[in-house]
């Protein structure tokens, strides 16, 4: 990224393997961690967090809404975090999301025979990945689906990394609209995840309904972009191997570690320079050491889970899509206390879809193999602009 440069001293990076110092964006200097270990140590460790000894002063990123500054504070967020974790854990357990495949797959056949009818070549993100991650948080959450094309557009507003004004006003207006929603199922609450959580507000005092309001806009935002990427990454690396492809398509039972190894390896999309070295946002609470770099209390630490599945010391051969890899032990969920908690949900989705699609369009291809789709520019999320598909 522009204005983002190693910190070199005698010709080489200032750091340790795996760790080093940069400068933002913004100016501000940075710990850079690429390596599996180093990456996985600081994912899991509680002396670091969203959060800043002294905010005020705090080391930049950049301007952006979501990774800008820190949230919180030093003597709160630990118990926090552990809170809301406990609330959202209602909503995303592995066992409500298994509960949901039906409806998940129901949603699936549904997108699918839309995408059967579509003249050829047909955009398979905009007949697919876009509406399933959509329908199905909306499902749980208990959002209209005719109001799916709205939050739709406010959430990709909010993703946008250069129009940090554009980026405010969609997390403003996706907020505005959940609080009517809240409010609205306060009167006429249903079987979903808001109301049960205003349950919780109403019975125990646990949670305010401004908490429900932030907790339901961040899961409508965060269980819809990322697996719309998902879905458009995994059949983007699918269509281009052949090997990969004839295995999956001549075995179902491989379905779960092809939907891993989807979300293990890069996005083969061009890389946008407005993103290329954003990471997991973390401030030092206290001085650590990791991977033998001192880092120090207030140091800001971006973490590249995404360069961290690369390492070959965990991954032979990492930049191989090899649907049949195991174990794959990668980070993209996060690790430790942070774990997403819609891992579970994300997984059945894009589980229920490569098991579908083998079976619904086997001759499924890229109607233009040799060109590879324009990516978005100036989002956090990697989103084709279209994916020209045949069949």
């Amino acid at each position: 990224m522009e204005g983002m440069q190693d910190s070199v001293q005698d010709g080489k990076p200032e750091g340790c393997p795996g760790i080093r110092r940069i400068t933002t964006p913004a100016g501000d200097p940075a710990w850079l961690v690429t390596g599996y270990d180093a990456a996985r140590a600081l994912l899991a460790d509680n002396r670091v967090g969203r959060s800043h000894p002294d905010p005020a002063n705090a080391p930049r990123f950049s301007e952006s809404t979501l990774f800008g500054r820190p949230w919180g504070t030093v003597e709160t967020e630990r118990a926090e975090h552990a809170r809301m974790r406990r609330l959202m854990a209602r909503a995303f357990s592995s066992g409500q999301s298994e509960a949901l495949r039906p409806q998940i797959r129901e949603l699936t056949e549904r997108l699918l025979d839309d995408l059967a009818a579509l003249p050829r070549p047909a955009d398979f993100h905009q007949a697919v990945s876009q509406p399933l991650p959509a329908l199905v948080v909306a499902m749980l959450l208990g959002v209209p689906v005719e109001d799916r094309d709205r939050f739709h557009r406010w959430s990709d507003d909010w993703t946008h990394a250069d129009d940090h004004q554009r980026a405010r006003s969609g997390m403003e207006n996706l907020r505005a609209y959940m609080t009517e929603l809240v409010r609205h199922k306060r009167d006429k609450p249903g079987d979903d995840a808001i109301s049960d959580l205003l349950g919780v507000a109403d019975g125990s005092g646990e949670l305010t309904e401004t908490e429900v309001v932030a907790l339901a806009t961040t899961l409508l935002f965060a269980g819809n972009e990322t697996t719309v990427a998902a879905i458009s990454k995994g059949v983007l690396l699918l269509l281009g191997d052949e090997e990969a492809r004839v295995a999956l398509w001549r075995n179902p039972d491989l379905v779960p570690g092809a939907v891993e190894e989807i979300l293990r390896v890069r996005n083969p999309l061009p890389k946008d320079p407005a993103t290329e070295q954003l990471g997991i946002v973390r401030y030092a609470h206290h001085d650590i050491e990791a991977a033998g770099a001192a880092i120090r209390t207030g140091d800001l630490i971006l973490v590249r889970k995404l360069d961290a599945n690369q390492d070959s010391r965990v991954f032979p051969d990492p930049t191989r899509f090899d649907v049949t890899r195991h174990p794959n032990p990668h980070l993209t969920f996060g690790f430790g206390s942070r774990y997403c908690p819609g891992a579970p949900l994300a997984r059945a989705e894009l589980q229920v879809l490569f098991a579908a699609l083998p079976r619904r369009f086997p001759r499924l291809r890229l109607a233009f193999p040799d060109d590879m789709p324009r990516r978005r520019p100036g989002r956090l999320t990697p989103h084709p602009v279209d994916l020209l598909v045949t069949w």
